[in-house]
C-alpha cells in the first residue's frame, strides 16, 4: 500500500525509498515484530478467558504434558497471522499476483486451522475437524493457488518442474504440474502442523526456511541475478520477499511468548497457515523441489508418522517409541529444550543446504 506513495518522489528523498524491495522488507519486519509485541498480551490474556481448559493435550502423548502443559491456551497463530497481513499490505506492491498468491493460501489455510482449533477446545478434546473436511478444503485453496500460479508463471515455466543443481533443466508436467502443486502446499501445511508439538519447536524452523525462500524468491524476480547464478527467472516473485520478512518478524513476536514454557500455542491456525504459505512460495518461485530440503525437518517430521503408522498396521510393533519424531526424542530422555534448539540447528543446516542450490548447477 505505502509503495505507492513513491507516485510522490521525484526520484529522490524519502519517498523514494519505497521503490526498494530490500527497505520495504526491512520496514515490513520491523512493522510485524512491533505488532507482535504490542498486541501479544492482550490477545493471550483474551485466550485465556476465552478458552477455559486451554489447548486439549493428548492423553497417549508423553506423560510430561499432561502436567506441563494443560491449560495453556492455543490459537496463538492469529498473532502471527495478524502481524504478517498487516505488515504485507502495508509493504508489498499490491498488483503483484504472487504476493495475493501467497496472502490467500496462508489467510485460507489459516481459516481452516482456526475452525479446528475452535472446534477442538469447544468440544474439550482432540476431535477437530474431520481429517477428510480438512483435506478437503486445503486441496480446493491449493487447487486455486496452483492455477493461479501457472496463470502467471511466464509461458516457458508454466506447467514445467524445475530441478535443483541442473542448470536450464526443465520437465514438462503438463497438467499433471497442478496435482503435484497441490500435493507441495498441503504437504507442506501438514507437515509444520505435525512438527508442532514442543514449545519453539516449529516457529524458528518456520522462520529460517521462510528466510531461505525469501532470498529464493528475490534472487529469482531480478533478471540479472538469474543470469548470473543461471536459475530460471520468474518476473514479480520479489515482493514474496516482504512477506517472508513480516513472517519473520511475526515469528519472533510470537516466540517471546511461545519460548519454554509456552504462554500461548500457535495451534493449527498457525502451523497450518505458515506451512501453506512456505508450499505457495515454492510454486510461485518454481522452487518445489527445494522445498525439500530447505524444509527437510518438516518432511522428517511427516514421514515418521507415515512410516510408523504403516509399520504398526503391517506388523503390529512400531519404529519409534512415539511419533512424531520429537516425541522419540523425549521418550529416549532428551529434555524439550534439548529436542528444539538441536532440531533449530537441524532446521539451519538443511536451509543453507537449499540455498546453496541456487549456485551449485
Amino acid at each position: 500500500m505505502l509503495y505507492w506513495l513513491t507516485e510522490f518522489s521525484d526520484g529522490g528523498g524519502a519517498f523514494n525509498l519505497f521503490r526498494y524491495i530490500t527497505f520495504r522488507a526491512g520496514a515490513a519486519f520491523f512493522t510485524a515484530l512491533v505488532f507482535g509485541f504490542l498486541f501479544g498480551p492482550p490477545l493471550i490474556n483474551l485466550l485465556r478467558k476465552r478458552q477455559k481448559y486451554g489447548q486439549p493435550i493428548r492423553a497417549d502423548g508423553p506423560e510430561t504434558h499432561l502436567a506441563t502443559k494443560a491449560g495453556t491456551p492455543t490459537m496463538g497463530g492469529v498473532l502471527i497471522l495478524g502481524a504478517v497481513l498487516v505488515s504485507t499490505l502495508l509493504w508489498a506492491r499490491l498488483d503483484n499476483p504472487y504476493v495475493w498468491l501467497v496472502l490467500v493460501v496462508t489467510t485460507g489455510f489459516g481459516a481452516i486451522g482456526f475452525a479446528d482449533d475452535y472446534a477442538k477446545i469447544t468440544k474439550n478434546n482432540n476431535g477437530g475437524l474431520s481429517g477428510k473436511s480438512r483435506l478437503a478444503i486445503g486441496f480446493t485453496i491449493a487447487a486455486v493457488a496452483s492455477l493461479w500460479a501457472s496463470w502467471f508463471h511466464p509461458a516457458e515455466l508454466s506447467l514445467q518442474l524445475a530441478l535443483p543443481f541442473f542448470k536450464n533443466t526443465l520437465i514438462n508436467l503438463s497438467w499433471f504440474f497442478i496435482p503435484f502443486a497441490m500435493v507441495v502446499i498441503v504437504g507442506a501445511a501438514n507437515a509444520v502442523n505435525l512438527t508442532d508439538g514442543l514449545d519453539g519447536l516449529a516457529i524458528m524452523p518456520v522462520m529460517i526456511a521462510a528466510g531461505t525462500l525469501g532470498v529464493i524468491a528475490y534472487a529469482v524476480g531480478r533478471v540479472d541475478f538469474t543470469d548470473y547464478l543461471e536459475v530460471h527467472y520468474v518476473p514479480g516473485t520479489g515482493e514474496i520477499l516482504i512477506f517472508t520478512a513480516g513472517l519473520i518478524g511475526g515469528g519472533l513476536g510470537f516466540l517471546w511468548y511461545n519460548a519454554p514454557p509456552a504462554a500461548v500455542f500457535m495451534g493449527d491456525t498457525g502451523s497450518l497457515a505458515l506451512g501453506g504459505a512456505l508450499g505457495a512460495i515454492a510454486v510461485a518461485t518454481k522452487h518445489e523441489m527445494v522445498l525439500a530440503i530447505v524444509g527437510g525437518l518438516f518432511v522428517v517430521e511427516a514421514l515418521s508418522v507415515i512410516v510408523q503408522v504403516l509399520y504398526f498396521k503391517r506388523t503390529g510393533k512400531r519404529v519409534f517409541l512415539m511419533a512424531p519424531i520429537h516425541h522419540h526424542f523425549e521418550k529416549k530422555g532428551w529434555a524439550e529444550p534439548q529436542i528444539v534448539i538441536r532440531f533449530w540447528i537441524i532446521a539451519l543446516i538443511l536451509a543453507l543446504i537449499g540455498l546453496a542450490t541456487l549456485k551449485v548447477r
